[in-house]
Formats: structure tokens, C-alpha cells, sequence
């Protein structure tokens, strides 16, 4: 397993880690198979999205904030932050991408983002590289 630290900008914000995980996985050695990217935090998440438009990340993250305000008067969480545990629960915490050639196999317009609702703090992202043909860690 590797470990990554992300750094996020704001309370709420999609940051882009593709980078960093194909940097990843050089360093682990996994040219086939598939690498867990995996959030230990209950308010960031992972998710696979459009990377191309900027507009894209802007729009989920306003949804989002329509969907489930930051303060709502039946939270009783006292953090003040339930609409944070929400949103990644709406995301999830963990996604399973496929490696070929050592390289994420990923859709044209896809990347990978990890998704602060409880920020700006300093996040870690756990990868565990699941063998395939080709792996030597």
C-alpha cells in the first residue's frame, strides 16, 4: 500500500489526483491489473469524473450544495458538518480502476478526483495495487 496526502483549497472542491496516481504506479510497480484508491475519511470521497471542463466540478459541487445545504435545522450532529457526512455518502469513499500498461485505463474525459465537503485540510488517499499480469511490488 501507498499512501498520498492532498492538500484541498476549500470547504468544498473536486481536486484532481489522476496525476498523482499514475505517478503512483511507477513507484508500486503495477503495470496490469487494477489499483484500489481508497478515501479513510468520512467527509472526502473519490470519484471518476469529467476532467476536461472545468464547469463540470463547479456544477456538481453547486448541485450538491442545493441538494444538501450545510446547515440544515433537523442536524443535531454537533461538528455542524452533517451535510459533509452526506455528500460523501452520496460519492463514496473508495473506487477500483482498471491498470493496462501501466497506465489507468480511464474514458477519454475521465479523471480521478478526490472530493472534499469538510475542508480545506490535508487529506490521504490509501492505494493498494491488486495484482495482475506484470506486477512486481
Amino acid at each position: 500500500m501507498r499512501r498520498i496526502q492532498v492538500r484541498t483549497p476549500a470547504r468544498e472542491a473536486l481536486v484532481n489526483v489522476t496525476r498523482d496516481l499514475e505517478a503512483a504506479l511507477a513507484e508500486l510497480g503495477l503495470r496490469e491489473g487494477a489499483l484500489l484508491v481508497y478515501a479513510p475519511h468520512t467527509t472526502a470521497g473519490v470519484v471518476v469524473q469529467e476532467g476536461a471542463d472545468p464547469d463540470v466540478a463547479r456544477d456538481l459541487l453547486r448541485r450538491l450544495k442545493e441538494l444538501v445545504p450545510q446547515h440544515h435545522p433537523a442536524d443535531r450532529h454537533a461538528e455542524g458538518n452533517t451535510d459533509a457526512h452526506l455528500k460523501t455518502l452520496f460519492t463514496g469513499n473508495a473506487q477500483l480502476l482498471p491498470v493496462v500498461g501501466g497506465r489507468l485505463a480511464l474514458g477519454r474525459w475521465q479523471q480521478v478526483f478526490l472530493a472534499e465537503f469538510d475542508g480545506p485540510r490535508t487529506r490521504e488517499l490509501w492505494l493498494v495495487p491488486l495484482a495482475g499480469r506484470g506486477y512486481s511490488g
